[in-house]
């Protein structure tokens, strides 16, 4: 049948979707829009799914606070390409995504893809009162790459606040603060993007962590000395104090309180904190990609299955 431009180009601009992907529909439809968007949607779902065996190791950070300063959450989603993590559709995803999960109580991933996305949160991006599942199968369809809600984090603090800072899109950061104010949360999740502490303080280094550096640096001032004459070595009780200064730079090296602060080197987090009467609970550093083996590609690959080629 005659499918005239209008029609197609109606059914692109609802859809998002190729010319002739469009057309086909509507020739499968009878020319009916509605009937073309459901068999579009059917063949996008089953798309989707094929999808599912993909590497997404890019993708964007979203950080989302309450308006009282005491609740926050970062999210990461992934996607395949840089591209795909531009699209404004993949943009409002990510922050309607974010937006739902801090209202929420789901504390997994499987209990956020449950979660409704409700016309107020600005996220019917498939019409009706669809989950963040729904909406997830619906964006892989249009966009043709694998989408993934990968992992998040959401803080409440009961006697304190919760500051938050995003570096671009790729980094996201969460800081409970006991005392202090806003300003002072931001700089410090700054310097924790930046920093990249393992944990607030000595106390949160594990055990088996610090027995392995110890060991690390007994045997790397044991071989020192061994090169040594004899009469030049020195005793066992100094080489005790030498591991220690050791351990204590490492320790400061990975913990908040114990680094430099990254707008004022000379002052410790910890000093300046104290300066400040406040204290860190906890924090949260989520990176893009981080921890994902990611597969060798290139440009022309990307735009590849950018174009939905590949």
């Amino acid at each position: 049948m005659n499918i005239s431009a209008a029609l197609v180009k109606d059914l692109r601009e609802r859809t998002g979707s190729g010319m002739m992907e469009c057309k086909k529909a509507l020739v499968e439809a009878g020319g009916d829009i509605e009937a073309a968007i459901e068999l579009m949607r059917k063949s996008g779902l089953a798309k989707a799914d094929k999808k599912s065996s993909r590497t997404a190791a890019e993708g964007r950070i979203s950080v989302k606070s309450s308006a009282d300063g005491k609740s926050a959450v970062v999210l990461e989603v992934n996607c395949e390409t840089d591209f795909v993590a531009k699209n404004e559709d993949f943009i409002e995803f990510s922050d309607v995504v974010a937006q739902a999960l801090l209202t929420s109580d789901a504390s997994t991933i499987e209990e956020a893809l449950a979660l409704k996305l409700k016309q107020d949160l600005g996220g019917e991006l498939v019409g009706g009162n669809a989950s963040i599942e729904e909406n997830r199968k619906e964006l892989i369809a249009k966009l043709g790459e694998k989408i993934d809600v990968r992992r998040f984090e959401r803080y409440t603090s009961a006697n304190g606040l919760v500051a938050s800072y995003i570096h671009g899109t790729r980094i996201g950061v969460l800081v409970e603060l006991v005392g202090g104010d806003q300003v002072l949360g931001k700089d410090i999740a700054m310097h924790v993007a930046a920093s990249k502490p393992v944990c607030v303080d000595a106390s949160g280094v594990s055990p088996e962590l610090i027995a392995k550096e110890k060991e690390i640096a007994l045997a790397q001032i044991e071989a020192e000395e061994n090169e040594k004459p004899e009469d030049k070595r020195k005793p066992t009780d100094l080489l005790a104090k030498i591991v220690n200064g050791k351990m204590k730079k490492f320790l400061d090296e990975i913990t908040l309180l114990g680094q430099p602060f990254v707008k004022d080197d000379k002052q410790t987090v910890e000093s300046l904190l104290k300066a400040k009467g406040a204290s860190v609970s906890r924090f949260i550093r989520l990176e893009v990609g981080e921890g994902i083996e990611k597969e060798d590609s290139n440009f022309a690959d990307e735009v590849m299955i950018q174009a939905g080629l590949r």
